[in-house]
């Protein structure tokens, strides 16, 4: 398993597989790369599905264990069951999706070899989902789901971003999941650093404090020293688990993942776009030179990449570009 300089072993990947998507969603941030979303048809700059696959069996040579698929939708992608079927096995398959398309294809997505799915699903009324997602999808989601569940995919992750539209909808969500055996909720920080509007963000520790009330008991996991909530419903014990990565050097210090961009770039960090380097014509040599590059550069965004003075985050003097002769 590869290292980076400040200890922290890659043990997974996202791949981003398109920036095309049925939705709009006001908080995206299309995997830190802007709202670059794209007409609906597919790009010839998508990487291929064997570019995928090269990819993949380079990641696992490099003892990654797991894999998220994201995008834009990646469910837009009509090869994701031949891209999951051709995982190397020593990948865990996951999927981050709106859930619009899993009706009819759940089933197949398991037989293919996908763990978990994570869904997309900010709010329980179909006006507010409506509003935030600038789509009618709400019903195609909550079916999504169901078949998700139906086909053996549980536990299923429910993702709802966390800010001034949607805190309100936060007890209602967990009541949900502490109701009905099979869904989770991770409740993602709002990150105005990527997507803009910082008058929406909450303050995230009011919502850790409102959870420790509920909660029955909490663990502390080892990635991004995440903590998770237990609260008791009416047929069980629901989970939550925040994802809390704003001016977090805790959240970046246990860190162990890389990305790639639908266009075959790696970048070591989510919020960095000046680390993106292209995999070239996706050859292995070529993908293993980029995989090292990217994770020998590779910092801790919070505390190295920004560093605290007088109470601010400022960029590290230490990452600024050196001037050009002139």
């Amino acid at each position: 398993m590869l290292e980076d300089g400040f200890g922290r072993e890659i043990s997974g990947v996202r791949v981003s597989l398109t920036d095309r998507c049925n939705f709009d969603c006001v908080y995206c941030h299309n995997e830190g790369l802007g709202d670059t979303r794209g007409p609906m048809e597919p790009s010839d700059e998508e990487m291929s599905t064997d570019d995928v696959v090269r990819f993949l069996e380079v990641a696992d040579e490099f003892g990654v264990d797991s894999v998220k698929f994201t995008g834009g939708e990646p469910m837009l992608r009509q090869d994701l069951e031949e891209i999951i079927r051709r995982t190397p096995d020593g990948l865990e398959t996951s999927l981050t999706t709106n859930g619009t398309y899993l009706p009819g294809r759940a089933e197949a997505l398991r037989e293919a070899g996908l763990s978990r799915v994570n869904v997309s699903q900010d709010a329980m009324d179909p006006d507010a989902f409506a509003e935030l997602t600038k789509s009618n999808g709400y019903e195609d989601v909550i079916a999504g789901v169901e078949a998700a569940l139906d086909a053996g995919l549980a536990p299923v992750k429910l993702n709802m971003v966390v800010f001034e539209q949607t805190a309100g909808y936060v007890p209602r969500m967990v009541d949900h999941v502490a109701d009905n055996d099979g869904l989770q909720l991770q409740l993602i920080e709002y990150m105005p650093e990527l997507a803009g509007r910082p008058e929406w963000a909450v303050d995230i520790d009011r919502v850790h404090g409102w959870l420790e009330e509920q909660a029955t008991r909490i663990e502390r996991r080892e990635m991004h020293d995440r903590r998770r909530y237990y609260v008791e419903g009416e047929t069980g014990e629901g989970m939550v688990e925040i994802v809390d990565p704003v001016e977090n050097p805790d959240f970046c210090a246990n860190c162990g993942r890389v990305r790639v961009t639908h266009e075959g770039y790696l970048k070591g960090c989510l919020n960095r776009n000046d680390d993106l380097k292209s995999m070239g014509e996706m050859t292995k040599p070529e993908i293993r030179k980029t995989f090292r590059a990217v994770v020998d550069e590779r910092v801790p965004y919070y505390g190295e990449y920004l560093v605290k003075e007088d109470g601010e985050w400022v960029l590290n003097e230490k990452y600024l570009e050196a001037p050009t002769a002139d």
